[in-house]
């Protein structure tokens, strides 16, 4: 069972759940295609030994990134009730922020132009008194934002 799942109070109900956005991945994948090009280049004639060890480095680094991003996407849970917003990113180590709807004053959408083409952002939600965390790499985050101030219209 989830964490927001287990925190639900009575009568409350789940609008939207948000993700963090495949893109996350990058690193680790242009790293692993350096490692391809290493292996490939092994077979040369020029230093096939360096390019061999070069290529298993870049592996290991490839691997080390992708499963990291993995578990960070796995541990965290970015919810949207009827009476509040719920994030919570860790494992072992657990880091949770909510804000009740009725303290949000506004939210932010900040989007670069290839996040505006992947559909990828930060959000940060402010609320009376203070600011929720800035939510980093977010999957759509236009529906995240109208879930949260109850617009159904796409912007």
């Amino acid at each position: 069972m989830s964490y927001v799942q287990r925190v639900l109070q009575p009568n409350e109900q789940v609008r939207h759940i948000s993700s963090i956005h495949w893109i996350v991945y990058w690193p680790g994948v242009a790293v692993a295609l350096l490692a391809v090009v290493a292996y490939w280049l092994s077979y040369s004639q020029f230093l096939p030994g360096l390019w061999r060890y070069t290529g298993h480095a870049l592996a290991l680094v490839a691997a080390v990134l992708l499963i990291q991003q993995w578990f960070h996407s796995w541990v965290t849970e970015i919810a949207v009730t009827n009476r509040r917003v719920i994030y919570k990113k860790g494992l072992i180590q657990r880091e949770t922020t909510e804000m009740n709807m009725d303290k949000v004053e506004s939210v932010q959408i900040d989007q670069s132009i290839l996040g505006r083409m992947l559909d990828y952002g930060n959000v940060t939600i402010l609320g009376t008194g203070e600011g929720f965390k800035t939510l980093r790499t977010i999957a759509n985050p236009i529906e995240l934002r109208n879930s949260i101030t109850g617009n159904d219209a796409q912007g």
